[in-house]
């Protein structure tokens, strides 16, 4: 599978995702904030919850899974070392990679995900405090972050927290060693072309939006960095000709709930979008900057009312719908806290979200999306293709409460041409 992501909208070709597992239960309220999380959850009822995603999936589209395709790279006793060798010093720790390595691919794989217990067998380990010598991966159903498709390139994530670097180093390795797929990485770790290393540069894959081939939207806050944007840029004037448009959102720094612009602001078609209004289109602090690129140089750098009246300048004009409904701000903010903006979309028009944001679904509803169950698509008692557009709802109880919704639980790597 050759990877191409031209549009946030496009017919969903390919997709990664992850089973959440033991590694979100080797998580203690003591633990919890360090990793990145407000709480921790009940794996069984976040399993049952996802696998209705999973299910919906299923029927739209070719799914991988992480685990999967990691399993199968370790194969390969070269990828399976040089990994470990790489992780390990990344993470900083004392450890035998080879001894790692001993470990047969499906085992390692799992190591790798749920996390590899520390040892006391040295006065140091005795007296630690850490229960891992590596840590679980309890961000890892959130596959978004790690890598993002930008046209026929995956970038991979530079991620701003220590507990997720290792996300990163294992989805960079699918990419450059899996057969599966054909695919050219950009990292800002290891830039080519003579692009400078800046190492302030973060960028995670829920700040990350393709609008069109040549328009990318993009927030900045506390997982993004303008040094990982301008990682972006460069890249766009080595690898593009002709003209190209960023637009730049800044996020606040909290609450919690806008870690990224994913969170706030999403695309369901080529005419309309899911914002969260008090953030994109009211009156505040918070700048919306257009970049254009034309024939390798920056061409223009102003500052936009918002995003929509940014996107109208290149062409797209959305009809927005409103997370929360647009009448009452206790509701917009109970909505947004829970993904109630973060819609995914697997074919123009047609997308899947929570079903526990009521008013927001109304929304959908007024904007004519035909209000379909998940449990219904998955078994076959209607069909998706039977509708222009729809949503497709899942129980969020859960999963909701792990800071994400479906487009961050998902890694898409190629989606069909959009007729505009």
């Amino acid at each position: 599978m050759k990877t191409c992501i031209n549009s946030e909208f496009g017919k969903l070709e390919g997709v990664i995702v992850h089973k959440p597992g033991s590694e979100v239960e080797n998580m203690t309220p003591e633990n919890a904030e360090r990793a990145l999380y407000s709480d921790i959850l009940n794996l069984a009822v976040a399993s049952g919850e996802f696998a209705q995603l999973e299910g919906v999936l299923k029927k739209v589209t070719s799914v991988f899974y992480v685990k999967n395709l990691l399993t199968e790279i370790l194969q390969d006793d070269n990828v399976k070392i040089n990994l470990m060798k790489d992780i390990c010093n990344n993470e900083g720790i004392v450890c035998n990679p080879n001894k790692l390595a001993e470990n047969q691919a499906e085992n390692l794989a799992k190591l790798l995900i749920e996390g590899v217990f520390l040892l006391k067998n040295n006065l140091t380990n005795y007296l630690s405090n850490e229960r891992f010598l590596l840590r679980p991966l309890h961000n890892l159903f959130f596959t978004r972050d790690s890598a993002m498709g930008m046209n026929g390139h995956m970038i991979i994530g530079k991620m701003a927290n220590p507990v997720r670097e290792r996300e990163a180093l294992i989805m960079e390795a699918i990419f450059k060693h899996h057969p599966m797929f054909e695919t050219e990485t950009l990292n800002s770790d290891n830039p080519k072309n003579g692009i400078s290393f800046n190492p302030k540069s973060t960028i995670e894959g829920g700040d990350f939006l393709v609008a069109r081939e040549n328009v990318f939207v993009i927030g900045t806050g506390v997982r993004t960095s303008t040094q990982g944007i301008d990682f972006i840029i460069e890249s766009i004037k080595q690898l593009k000709t002709g003209l190209q448009h960023i637009v730049v959102q800044e996020l606040p720094s909290t609450p919690e709930s806008f870690i990224h612009l994913d969170m706030v602001f999403t695309f369901l078609n080529t005419d309309s979008c899911m914002i969260y209004e008090p953030l994109i289109t009211k009156m505040n602090r918070l700048r919306t900057i257009h970049i254009q690129i034309e024939n390798r140089k920056v061409t223009k750098i102003e500052e936009e009312p918002n995003i929509l009246k940014a996107l109208q300048k290149t062409g797209i004009d959305l009809r927005p719908a409103y997370c929360g409904g647009n009448t009452d701000s206790w509701v917009q903010e109970r909505e947004q806290w829970h993904s109630g903006a973060n819609f995914f979309a697997f074919a123009p028009g047609k997308v899947i979200g929570y079903e526990r944001n009521n008013h927001t679904i109304d929304q959908l509803d007024n904007n004519g999306f035909e209000i379909l169950k998940a449990g219904d698509v998955i078994e076959g008692k209607i069909s998706v293709d039977d509708y222009k557009k729809c949503v497709v709802l899942i129980p969020g109880s859960e999963l909701a409460r792990g800071g994400g919704g479906a487009r961050c639980m998902t890694m898409p790597v190629r989606r069909g041409e959009v007729i505009w």
